[in-house]
């Protein structure tokens, strides 16, 4: 049942993705927020199932509450994002910021940070690809999500090619916070979370379904071809290794499987 409640939670969180360019309105926004809760518990539920108390309440700490934290101060003053303005369609509000948004940034920090650890042992690469696995989600999830009118930016020059609307300040407040965010999560989380198993195959699903799912859904049902483009481009440098790395892994499994095939009850047994 622990094994399989995040692949549970992971199959809910899909389908209520793919109802969402379905939906409009009111029903839209509140997919959204389901959505947003769906992907919090999931990575906070299999943070604790599979590395304990410690670990999850590392994760909630540095990307829930520092997510909360940085959130404020950019409301407040536009450092380190830019200067812009949450609508009330996303739900209740603490300070500006609607109560859901540092749950995203915890929702997506776990498993960029496991993806890290599956392809690199080196501690500066696992800040760098964690912290470029996070920040590049924003390359889909602003452009769509300021196309809804959940929150408007005051000043949105300079902003990317193809992009209009937000300004590339946003972008780069993102990565320095995912940075501070990977930096500070091992030492807080502990050695569990510099190990990666078996355990994990829910959160590597959830990333590269992120990914992938996102560059369609942007490039075709939402009609935003700009930031498919840029988010495609982003997310790759974790993405796309992490993909090669678990197919490479699954092929040399199956290999091997066919070499030394398991014994078989009471045909394989010796006479």
């Amino acid at each position: 049942m622990r094994r399989g409640l995040p692949w549970a939670l992971l199959t809910v969180l899909v389908l209520a993705q793919i109802c969402y360019p379905l939906t409009g309105g009111a029903t839209r926004a509140a997919l959204t927020v389901a959505t947003v809760v769906l992907g919090y518990l999931l990575s906070v539920g299999h943070a604790l199932l599979s590395r304990g108390a410690r670990t999850a309440g590392a994760l909630v700490a540095v990307a829930t509450g520092g997510g909360f934290a940085i959130e404020a101060v950019g409301v407040a003053t536009g450092v380190p994002f830019g200067s812009y303005d949450y609508s009330g369609e996303l739900g209740p509000k603490l300070a500006g910021v609607p109560l859901i948004i540092p749950l995203a940034w915890t929702w997506m920090a776990w498993p960029a940070w496991l993806a890290a650890v599956r392809l690199t042992s080196s501690r500066p690469g696992r800040i760098g690809l964690a912290a470029v696995g996070l920040a590049a989600w924003d390359l889909f999830l602003d452009p769509q999500l300021v196309a809804e009118g959940y929150w408007v930016w005051r000043d949105a020059t300079p902003a990317l090619p193809g992009l209009p609307g937000i300004p590339v300040s946003n972008y780069l407040g993102w990565l320095l916070f995912a940075v501070l965010l990977t930096c500070a999560l091992r030492p807080l989380a502990g050695a569990a979370a510099d190990r990666v198993d078996g355990r994990d195959a829910p959160m590597f699903g959830l990333y590269l379904w992120t990914y992938f799912s996102s560059v369609l859904a942007h490039a075709v049902f939402l009609r935003l071809p700009a930031s498919a483009a840029w988010g495609a481009a982003g997310m790759a440098v974790t993405a796309a290794p992490l993909a090669v790395t678990l197919l490479r892994a699954r092929r040399v499994g199956a290999e091997r499987r066919e070499r030394h095939p398991a014994p078989r009850p009471g045909v394989d047994a010796p006479a």
